[in-house]
């Protein structure tokens, strides 16, 4: 029975082949594989959406979602054979799609994405992957209990770039010595005193409540639509209040810290401490200073590492250095020197008791053939392409952005606290009875995040 039932498996997946089709990992295939393609949903298909639109176009687009009819008419002239919604529950029921696209604001972010894995689609979620601690939980639980049928990826785009790799493996590779301090800072500054007022009504062609979805409800005001022409909405309009967004932690945030876990193996925080403006119960700190405790890997020493945004800055290593001129960056730390990089380059500042200490003649580069794979410039969504189609591994999964994700929110959930907070990261709890109220946020009815 056994050797029949092989058989009759393996005559029917050589017709499947036989006919263009290919069976996926997650063992979709037919109108979902056809030609090998992707079926993607698109959801948020114009504003940051239209970013990837050349990314994507390669494959088939079956669906494309958007709260403003308007947008979503500018997307459909892009991708005209796709099924046009503008409420995403009802995209995802789609029966011909195996991948989603997401690219809403960053509060839908994991309901959008949770839907998806529990439908078993592979998901390309820009950043941040949520905007509570408790959703950057959910989405790591629910993909690593389907990592072997799914691949993710969060938009983190700027990994991709070559520098990423290099600072990567001058820190493993020990150029200044054992790591014991990181310096991330952010130098974003946009004040807000609190949520804009209700002004007029919504126009026709935007379906407000669609817009608003599992957030605590908000009447209509333009300026959450203070977007760029031809661009879409500016997520720097809403991305700022608590119940749309974490500030310039979700946003460039989550670039900035991503060079720092990259080179770090990092994993979540022993404890979590922050500082800086006074508490806004309706606007996340512009200024502000958080500092974790990161635990020991299986090569190299536990580590504190330390966010700055909004005008708290780290102390220069170097008189002549100037940290101000580099807008968002990161500082390592060593027992032999410094690290200091932005997004594309990096210097190093050896230093040692004694001046033949900081000769670096202790330090040897690895060879060209031992460099860390660069994912390239405009691969990275074409890698997650790939790994849905093949092996289901990339650079951002939502182990490893959804960690960074949690420590990063967990820095909000110090700040309300008003005082440091041990961290356990098996539980996702405190202990700090007030600072885990604020580990999770309520959501409107109707809109579970477990769907």
């Amino acid at each position: 029975m056994k050797k029949y039932l092989s058989r009759r498996s393996l005559l029917k997946n050589s017709l499947a082949i036989g006919a263009g089709l290919t069976i996926l990992p997650n063992g979709l295939a037919g109108l979902r594989a056809s030609g090998n393609k992707l079926s993607i949903a698109l959801i948020g298909a114009y504003g940051r959406g239209k970013a990837h639109w050349r990314s994507i176009k390669s494959e088939n687009v079956a669906a494309i979602c958007d709260v403003n009819e308007k947008n979503l008419g500018i997307a459909a002239k892009e991708f005209p054979n796709a099924k046009k919604y503008i409420d995403w529950r009802k995209c995802l029921e789609q029966k011909d799609i195996d991948s989603v696209f997401i690219c809403t604001p960053d509060f839908s972010h994991a309901h959008i994405a949770n839907w998806s894995l529990n439908r078993g689609f592979h998901v390309y979620c820009e950043k941040p992957l949520g905007i509570t601690v408790e959703e950057s939980r959910i989405l790591r639980a629910n993909y690593l209990k389907n990592r072997k049928k799914v691949a993710t990826q969060v938009g983190t785009q700027r990994h991709a770039a070559p520098n990423f790799a290099r600072v990567r493996e001058l820190v493993k590779d020990g150029v200044i010595g054992d790591i014991s301090d990181v310096y991330v800072w952010g130098n974003r500054k946009l004040h807000k005193k609190g949520y804009p007022p209700a002004k007029g009504s919504p126009p026709k062609y935007l379906h407000w409540d669609l817009w608003i979805g599992p957030t605590s409800f908000h009447p209509y005001s333009p300026e959450y639509f203070q977007g760029t022409p031809g661009r879409g909405n500016n997520c720097l309009s809403w991305n700022m209040y608590w119940d749309f967004g974490t500030g310039q932690i979700g946003d460039m945030g989550s670039h900035t810290m991503d060079l720092a876990w990259n080179a770090l193996d990092a994993n979540l925080p022993l404890s979590a401490e922050a500082e800086g403006d006074k508490f806004n119960p309706e606007v996340t700190p512009v200024e502000l200073k958080a500092k974790f405790d990161i635990p020991a890997n299986d090569w190299r020493k536990a580590v504190k590492v330390t966010w700055y945004q909004g005008g708290a800055m780290p102390k220069s290593p170097s008189k002549w250095l100037d940290l101000d001129k580099i807008g968002h960056g990161v500082i390592f730390k060593g027992s032999r020197g410094y690290i200091v990089s932005d997004f594309k380059k990096r210097i190093i500042i050896p230093y040692g008791k004694k001046r033949k200490e900081a000769d670096m003649t202790y330090y040897k580069p690895r060879s060209k053939k031992d460099l860390i794979p660069v994912v390239g410039k405009d691969r990275f969504q074409k890698e997650w392409i790939n790994a849905c189609k093949g092996n289901l591994k990339t650079s951002c999964n939502f182990d490893y952005s959804g960690k960074m994700t949690e420590m990063m929110n967990l820095s909000l959930v110090a700040y309300r606290a008003g005082e440091k907070i041990k961290y356990n990261g098996k539980t996702g709890r405190t202990d700090n009875p007030r600072a885990n109220e604020f580990i999770s946020r309520k959501y409107r009815k109707g809109w579970p995040i477990n769907g």
